[in-house]
């Protein structure tokens, strides 16, 4: 694959192996949570910018999908452990399962689908993000960020 532009992405999708209420305890569906999430070091990085839409993967065996949506606060930066960055997500009642994606034919061409092992951040193109949310509800806070 290329290098990425801006106007490639969509979307950043940021993966976790644990749901939600393991990522803050009492993150109810509807809550919007600020999180400092990990990424990998990238030149992905350079393109992640304030406003930009996220989404949160959750990978694995167990209910794998989209289970928040938000957008990024701020630049990613360092900390002890490596590159981070902020963002606003707010947990949907329902989880956007990845099943539901793989018989999208737009959303099963994500990189997160087809590489699952890939890069943190991941990322979506315009018309994919646009096909995760048209399977959002269409009421709530969470609804088509």
């Amino acid at each position: 694959m290329t290098r990425l532009s801006g106007a490639d992405v969509g979307s950043w999708l940021l993966k976790s192996t644990r749901p939600p209420a393991e990522i803050d305890p009492g993150w109810a569906p509807g809550a919007q949570r600020v999180l400092t999430r990990c990424v990998r070091r990238s030149y992905r990085l350079d393109l992640v910018l304030p406003g930009a839409a996220c989404l949160l993967w959750i990978s694995g065996r167990v209910d794998p999908g989209v289970h928040a949506v938000g957008t990024v606060l701020a630049v990613p930066r360092d900390e002890d452990g490596g590159p981070v960055v902020d963002v606003a997500l707010t947990r949907l009642a329902e989880p956007v399962p990845r099943a539901r994606l793989l018989a999208d034919p737009v959303a099963r061409e994500a990189e997160v689908l087809r590489m699952p092992a890939g890069s943190n951040p991941s990322w979506l193109s315009p018309a994919q993000h646009a096909a995760v949310l048209a399977e959002l509800p269409l009421t709530g806070p969470a609804a088509r960020t």
